[in-house]
């Protein structure tokens, strides 16, 4: 007979003492008094399992029933008495004990159980003191500000409460030009957070730290570093007011931007799309079950819509006919077209906003190409997975930024989401210019190879925002763009023609 459900086989570890096998109830309150007894120690309350791998969380009783069979667990002492015996160490005159302290805390503090603690302890306050007093660098430094960050994070307590001379210290390390990079990592980070997270913050921020003094990071070959200067100046637009939103000022002012100017933008749009390169290299795990719920995501809001219980079973049994109607190429299991990289998981990311954010339009296209006569059909996956690798050329997602180059477009800095966005304006186009070719599967590659012309030409002309680019591709149908072409080469066999003698 097999043993109850709650009863688990687990490995308990204490330093100095063999680790014990031992079956345990989840929810029996006395395993830890059990095992104090097996290793003759005395004080239960002085004492907590952690798990031994990963993480190493304290295990709470809301968190007992996920203790699996096989788990490594570690007998500790409990939270209080952890963050009690930090919080003195970390205050102690000793150099070498406030390290090895902070290290420790800095590993600690992502564990919401120790956390509360600490922040009941007021360790907060004592970590922005340290930093406030300017006296910790290097290694100190670094672990303070990790440990302030993971504390902060848990969200027990209001970043409304941070001071300006706390501000001013973690603004002057962004600022430096020679910093260690853990600790300007670390710097940004907090910066960012204090951004998202109080609205009078990031007026104190913005006093203290300019996006040009930021965009001197992007120079920098750390890819970390780059990422999080990214992100603050993301979370600077995001929180500015509309009178002050820095880029939108610099692009839509009646001044000429300058040389040096559109090339910070190029560069910072460039480390921007960049930031996309591992999705677009990341290959669909056909077993991964987060993954496929993705695909069955898609096929809910395009054929679920009325959410029919009654009509559930009968659905399954149509699911290989829905992936076919959604223009999947594997309609058995459609998790092998996203295999491919680039576009990768990229593609599936594109998709899933497009159903999420735009679902009238997501539906429209998926339910008017699945009416069409089949050899007219528009397939959305395949369109949408092509259109993505496609948009990854064109932006040249993954290269590094050139030089020289100083070619940005302003409509990529007017919108939060504006890779996303831009990819659901260019899959309206395709469904659109395939209509306006009449096209068949056999146009596929043709009808691709238009939509690239119609993007590129409407980038060519620099739309200033989402709105221009859709009036831009409006004007470059089909017909013009077969127009355009004849043109062109009427001109280019008139430049070539010989002279008349």
């Amino acid at each position: 007979m097999p043993p109850p459900s709650d009863i688990v086989k687990v490995a308990i570890e204490w330093p100095g003492a063999n680790a014990q096998l031992i079956e345990i109830d989840q929810w029996d309150c006395n395993v830890i008094i059990d095992l104090i007894f097996r290793w003759s120690l005395s004080g239960s309350e002085q004492f907590a399992l952690r798990y031994a791998d990963g993480p190493q969380l304290y295990i709470t009783e809301q968190s007992r029933g996920e203790i699996k069979n096989g788990t490594i667990l570690r007998l500790a002492i409990s939270p209080m008495r952890a963050a009690r015996q930090l919080l003195d160490r970390i205050q102690s005159h000793g150099i070498d004990a406030r390290l090895e302290a902070l290290k420790e805390l800095a590993k600690l503090s992502a564990d919401p159980t120790f956390a509360t603690e600490f922040i009941n302890m007021e360790g907060i306050g004592t970590l922005a003191r340290l930093v406030e007093s300017g006296t910790h660098f290097g290694e100190m430094l670094a672990f303070t500000l990790t440990a302030f960050l993971e504390l902060m994070d848990h969200g027990i307590v209001s970043w409304d409460l941070i001071s300006l001379s706390f501000i001013k210290q973690i603004a002057g390390y962004v600022n430096q030009p020679m910093v260690d990079v853990s600790i300007l990592q670390r710097s940004l980070a907090i910066l960012e957070s204090m951004v998202l997270n109080s609205h009078s913050l990031y007026h104190r921020v913005a006093q203290e730290i300019t996006v040009g003094q930021l965009i001197g990071h992007l120079q920098v070959s750390n890819q970390e570093i780059q990422t999080y200067a990214i992100a603050l100046i993301n979370a600077l637009f995001l929180k500015a007011p509309e009178d002050r939103r820095c880029v939108s000022h610099v692009i839509r002012g009646n001044r000429p931007i300058k040389a040096e100017m559109a090339h910070q933008l190029y560069v910072l749009q460039v480390l921007t799309f960049n930031l996309l390169e591992e999705r677009m290299m990341t290959k669909m795990d056909p077993t991964d079950q987060a993954q496929r719920d993705v695909i069955f995501e898609l096929r809910r809001i395009a054929f679920d819509g009325e959410n029919d219980p009654t009509g559930t079973e009968k659905r399954k049994a149509l699911y290989t006919k829905d992936y076919k109607m959604l223009g999947f190429t594997n309609h058995v299991n459609p998790a092998m077209d996203f295999t491919q990289t680039p576009p990768g998981m990229l593609a599936l990311d594109n998709m899933l906003y497009l159903a999420k954010f735009h679902q009238d339009t997501y539906i429209r296209i998926v339910l008017e190409n699945s009416s069409r006569e089949d050899k007219h059909e528009c397939p959305f996956g395949r369109c949408a997975i092509e259109l993505t690798r496609m948009l990854c050329e064109i932006l040249q997602v993954g290269e590094l930024p050139n030089e020289g180059c100083n070619d940005y477009h302003p409509m990529f800095f007017t919108h939060d989401r504006a890779w996303e966005e831009f990819f659901c304006v260019c899959i309206q186009l395709l469904n659109k210019t395939w209509k306006e070719m009449r096209a068949t599967a056999e146009d596929f590659n043709k009808v691709m190879q238009v939509v690239r012309e119609q993007i590129t030409r409407a980038l060519a002309m620099k739309p200033s925002s989402l709105e221009q680019l859709k009036s831009k591709l409006r004007s470059l149908s089909y017909s013009e763009i077969l127009r355009l072409r004849q043109s062109e080469r009427m001109s280019q066999d008139d430049f070539q023609s010989a002279p008349i003698m």
